[in-house]
């Protein structure tokens, strides 16, 4: 398992259009066991929770406050300064080290995230750019193939797009917050061979 606090660097893979930040500031909860322990911290106890980062979409594991309440897709804050109910962030996690039920809540949080963050997931398909002469990346998306990239170019150059439902209204192209969860979601579960919003 990789390590939370980890000194990777942050630019580039994910585009311009996301923050360089290393350390997530919000996460929202998958799952958490009231009794648990930590499976990165060895001896760590208590309220054990699995989220995932808002900003870099990583799954975590938390330490929680054993005074506070906790529900599945809340949104806690996790920075530095200022945490109420997260007493520390353990470290990160793979796709296989969470719990089944973290998993089955997961698909959920993650459209939940898109939405609240529209105009940062927008702004791919206002961004995107072609990665071989005969593959863009706007193709990575699940249910984008040619025609719908070539009318989603066609439209961003008269001017980019606002909205899901601007995208939608112009393109035809339907359910764009689920196309993008459903691509971050299998970047999450190891089924891509490279991340577009995940960070590695």
């Amino acid at each position: 398992m990789s390590r939370y606090n980890s000194n990777r660097d942050n630019h580039g893979r994910h585009g311009d259009h996301f923050s360089p930040r290393k350390f997530e500031e919000y996460a929202y909860i998958l799952d958490y066991m009231q009794n648990g322990k930590s499976s990165i911290v060895r001896m760590r106890e208590g309220v054990i929770v699995h989220a995932i980062g808002e900003e870099h979409l990583t799954l975590l594991e938390l330490l929680g406050s054993n005074n506070e309440s906790f529900s599945i897709g809340e949104r806690l804050y996790i920075g530095k300064d200022g945490r109420e109910k997260i007493i520390s962030v353990l470290g990160r996690l793979d796709y296989n080290h969470i719990s089944q039920s973290a998993k089955n809540e997961l698909p959920t949080v993650i459209e939940k995230i898109v939405n609240v963050n529209e105009q940062r997931f927008i702004e791919y398909f206002n961004s995107a750019q072609p990665m071989t002469p005969r593959v863009h990346s706007l193709e990575l998306i699940p249910g984008i193939g040619k025609t719908y990239m070539k009318s989603i170019l066609d439209e961003r150059d008269k001017h980019k797009f606002e909205s899901f439902l601007d995208l939608q209204n112009r393109t035809g192209l339907r359910e764009g917050t689920k196309l993008i969860a459903k691509r971050i979601y299998d970047e999450i579960s190891g089924e891509t061979r490279m991340n577009i919003f995940v960070r590695k």
